[in-house]
């Protein structure tokens, strides 16, 4: 007999714990002296009460036989472990069994979404090894063992088979969820416990299911009808994605039960009809009138598309809660109406004093191509949680038709899901089958409760298709053959549920019939309405908070802005006083103690003090001031400090917030580095807020550019194509100082490009007491319209751009200034007219010139332009003087060419009207600061030749 090898003393108890797993999987992969230590253990009076797994059921290529290293066992090294080592051995090792069953749950609350079947056209999905048991070592014979399952909220023990089944319900069915992303770990047991519990299934009661039913035939025999009465025309059909319709109907349902008074809702063209006419209550008569377009004569030179327009309405919630919906207009720029809708639902908030922002919804429905490719999405994502535009979470429907017009999600994008870009918020994603309407019911309870708890956005990712082209007129199967040869055999999703709630047996089809016929009456009787002679069109009176301001065009008469002399010098002065406790820093004390001495009288204000008495007189006469952009707090120029910083333990003061105790409310927000963005949500708050100022304002005016889509689309065009005021007001830092071609400009032509029909109003002050009308202005009349200021830079410490208190307590603003000097009459060889900054150019050579026989004209509202007022600034001067324009702008831009196009040669058949200016130039200005100071005396001298 061989002499036994006997285990160090202290037995290495995580080795062959490891071994003994190898042992039990393929006895063969362990030597022969292990293997008769491990028998004579499983064989003894204390035998493990564990299967005995052969050969043929190990899992191949799964587990991989550890290195045998030191000393082998003989049989009586057996004794050694039949005690306390042995059973620690079997304890560690049925852990270790434990933790790869935990190690699976997490993997499927990780990657169960990769496996969902949330597509309905049932297209295989790659397959995930970490989601297979066996990769974690378990075999059929394991499915059968009992293992803890307290992470997922079980009463008690489950075998491996009803772990994985639940897993399986809740993680892999029609609805799939990403959320462990989530930092936090309440957040995310939140959300287990309310899906594991569940399983993800909704029990719906037969009403509910009826009533999904319902909705579901209204959307099919809605674009059913439209596509067979007005043939070839573009509806943007929502066929192949019909969910959306109880999918919005159950989010306004449980926005009633949640206290919700309002919501405003956000979509591009694709379905927009089904929702107007299925959601909002727009009445079918009218968007078949707008079908058939009878009244050409009503909408010469202005309107929309019947896809691009809004409505507003009231919805009674079966918790009896009335919920006033709002449909935003959009334009066909798909995703940018996300912002103006957020912004409406702030100023609601803000209006009703809704703090808690509980009591407006933003509820936003995307396309999945351009939820992933557009800027837009990344940047409204970004405002959820900023203080100065957080609304308490937006709720976002991803309408997704795995197509963009004719691309695929493969050119579309670099991510698994178009909704990748939202993984950068803690919150959840559902995915969910849009085929499957009770799991979309499930996804919209859960996202409305998540919401609801956690004050954050969450998005649901709603799988159809689109079942006809981009529009009902295009071929899809030219570039998507494959996919439209699974999609014609998809029968529409109301007869696939209708199927399932026949099986239940909840619900006859003659029940269903029913339905359906009831609603093609419907549509046949409005469709008749439409045609009628009678018809009369929908009454567009402003009304509610609008129903005092107008809009069209501007008012002749100059409102009286003038603020009594003692009460601005109490306003200015009340912003110099600070709490005993506040410590500003050394040189802003100096900046306070400047303003003191012009609330007394003792020193001129400038543009700042005129701008900080024009918000203070406006916020203690009722009006709210909303002021926001990049640094406006400080101001870019250090100009402004109207958010003062302790010097020492950094917290905030804002003087303007401490005027009067039943003064209006006051914001002053440093905005996130967008301007796109920003400028949508403040444009979206002064829909809802006409009854105050509402001002963005640019880092420089050049940086406008990157909002552009947002002035083109809604700012400049809003009133004519939909009816849709606003008073916002946009300041653009503007002058032409040697800062290159991204710091001079604030393209006041494309402006004055986009202006007609006093639809803007576009101004250049050139004193503090001409910017302090004109912001009073801007609230004391109740005609609105978007203000456009260009506003200085160097102008802010000019030792000429100055005004005496007396200016702005009396007086109004001036669409023209006079000469204040040259008087008009024989002696005048000249007239300079201008605007803006380049007139303290002007006026300083002047000087050094000693030339009085140029006269100098400001023009200081570009638009609209009041010919009579025009007219009636040049009246004093002799006919046949020459007038000329001088600007700092090249000639393709600035002003020259919008007053040149109208006067041509002369002006009012009296004066020759000619421009000095920089050469038409592809780029705003030059980046050489002493190229630029050479061009602009050679502009100013040009001025002066006669």
């Amino acid at each position: 007999m061989n002499q036994p090898v006997r285990l160090p003393s202290s037995l290495n108890l995580p080795f062959v714990e490891g071994l003994y797993e190898d042992y039990l999987h393929d006895p063969l992969s362990v030597s022969p002296e292990w293997r008769r230590y491990f028998e004579v253990m499983e064989n003894g009076e204390h035998a493990m009460d564990r299967p005995r797994l052969g050969p043929s059921l190990r899992p191949s290529g799964l587990f991989s036989p550890r290195v045998e290293s030191g000393p082998q066992p003989s049989l009586d090294v057996a004794a050694q472990c039949f005690g306390a080592e042995r059973e620690a051995v079997v304890e560690r090792t049925m852990a270790g069994m434990q933790d790869r069953v935990d190690q699976l749950i997490r993997s499927y609350r990780f990657r169960g979404h990769s496996i969902a079947r949330i597509n309905p056209l049932g297209f295989p999905r790659s397959k995930r090894p970490e989601l297979d048991p066996k990769h974690y070592g378990f075999t059929e014979a394991d499915l059968e063992r009992r293992f803890s399952c307290q992470t997922m909220a079980c009463d008690g023990p489950l075998t491996l088979s009803e772990i994985l089944n639940r897993l399986w319900n809740t993680y892999c069915r029609s609805i799939g969820v990403e959320y462990m992303h989530i930092d936090d770990s309440a957040v995310r047991s939140w959300l287990q416990a309310r899906m594991e519990s569940t399983q993800n299934r909704l029990q719906l009661s037969r009403p509910e299911q009826v009533r999904i039913l319902s909705r579901l035939t209204d959307a099919v025999t809605f674009e059913e009808f439209v596509r067979k009465k007005f043939v070839g025309a573009k509806s943007f059909s929502l066929e192949g994605s019909e969910s959306l319709i109880p999918l919005l109907d159950l989010a306004i349902e449980k926005a009633g039960e949640q206290g919700i008074d309002e919501v405003v809702l956000g979509m591009a063209h694709r379905g927009r009809l089904n929702v107007l006419a299925n959601i909002m209550g727009k009445n079918p008569s009218q968007i078949f009138r707008e079908f058939a377009d009878p009244d050409p004569e009503l909408f010469i030179g202005r309107g929309d598309v019947k896809y691009h327009l809004g409505h507003s309405t009231d919805w009674k919630a079966a918790s009896g809660k009335n919920i006033h919906l709002s449909l935003c207009f959009n334009p066909s720029h798909l995703e940018y109406v996300n912002p103006v809708v957020l912004g409406r639902v702030r100023a609601k908030q803000d209006r009703a004093g809704d703090t808690s922002r509980a009591r407006g919804l933003a509820l936003l429905i995307h396309g999945d191509a351009a939820f992933a490719a557009q800027g837009m999405a990344q940047e409204i994502l970004n405002l959820s949680q900023l203080s100065a535009y957080t609304i308490g979470g937006t709720l976002h429907v991803i309408v997704n038709n795995q197509l963009g017009f004719t691309t695929s999600p493969e050119e579309a994008r670099s991510t698994t899901y178009a909704t990748d870009v939202a993984k950068m918020l803690q919150i959840p994603i559902f995915h969910v089958n849009g085929e499957d309407p009770e799991a979309v019911a499930q996804v919209v309870k859960l996202s409305m409760e998540f919401r609801q708890a956690f004050r954050r956005d969450v998005v649901i990712d709603m799988y159809g298709y689109r079942r006809l082209g981009h529009n009902e007129g295009d071929e899809p199967s030219f570039t998507q053959p494959l996919l439209y040869k699974a999609i014609q055999k998809r029968k529409p999703v109301s007869e696939g549920y209708l199927d399932h709630l026949l099986k239940l047996g909840g619900l006859t089809r003659e029940e269903a019939g029913g339905i359906a016929a009831r609603r093609q009456e419907v549509l046949e009787k409005e469709l008749s309405k439409s045609q009628s002679a009678q018809y009369q069109n929908p009454d567009e009176a402003l009304r509610g908070i609008w129903a005092r301001f107008t809009g069209g065009p501007e008012p002749k008469e100059e409102a009286k802005t003038g603020v009594e002399k003692k009460r601005l010098a109490e306003l200015l002065g009340s912003q110099t006083q600070l709490p005993k406790d506040f410590h500003p820093h050394p040189k802003i004390k100096k900046f306070l103690e400047a303003r003191s001495q012009m609330a007394l009288g003792e020193a001129m204000l400038d543009w700042s003090a005129a701008e900080a008495i024009a918000l203070g007189s406006i916020v203690t006469e009722g009006w709210r001031v909303r002021l926001t952009g990049q640094d406006t707090g400080r101001g870019t120029f250090s100009q402004r400090h109207a958010v003062l910083h302790d010097y020492e333990d950094g917290h905030t003061y804002i003087p303007l917030q401490h005027l009067s105790a039943d003064q209006a409310p006051v914001g002053i927000h440093n905005s996130p580095l967008s301007e796109m963005a920003v400028l949508g949500f403040e444009y979206g708050y002064s829909l809802d807020y006409p009854d105050g100022l509402i001002i963005w304002e640019a880092q420089f005016g050049d940086f406008l550019n990157a909002a552009q889509v947002i002035v083109d689309q809604f700012i400049a065009s809003a009133e004519d194509k939909w009816r849709r005021l606003s008073g916002l007001v946009l300041l653009l830092p503007h002058g032409f100082e040697g800062q290159g071609p991204e710091h001079s400009s604030a393209r006041l032509e494309r402006f004055l490009a986009l202006a007609a029909e006093d639809n803007i109003q576009v101004v250049y002050p050139t004193t503090p007491a001409q910017y302090f009308h004109c912001l009073r202005r801007q609230v004391v009349r109740h005609w609105r319209k978007p203000l456009v200021v260009m506003t200085p830079k160097s102008l802010l410490r000019h030792p000429k751009a100055l005004s005496p208190l007396d200016d702005c307590a009396q007086g109004q603003f001036q669409r023209f200034l006079p000469d204040a000097l040259a008087r008009p009459g024989e002696s005048v060889r000249r007239i300079l007219l201008c605007t803006g900054k380049i007139y303290y150019d002007l006026e300083k050579h002047r000087q050094d010139l000693k030339r009085q026989d140029v006269a100098i004209l400001r023009l200081e509202q570009l638009y609209p332009l009041h010919r009579e007022e025009f007219l009636s600034a040049l009246g004093p001067y002799k006919t046949g003087t020459p007038v000329v324009w001088v600007q700092e702008e090249p000639e393709n831009m600035g002003a020259w060419r919008y007053l040149r196009a109208p006067f041509g040669e002369t002006l009012f058949s009296r004066f020759p009207f000619s421009g000095v200016f920089r050469p038409a130039s592809a780029s705003p200005a030059t980046g050489s600061a002493n190229s630029h100071k050479r061009e602009q005396a050679q502009l100013i001298e040009e001025a002066f030749k006669v």
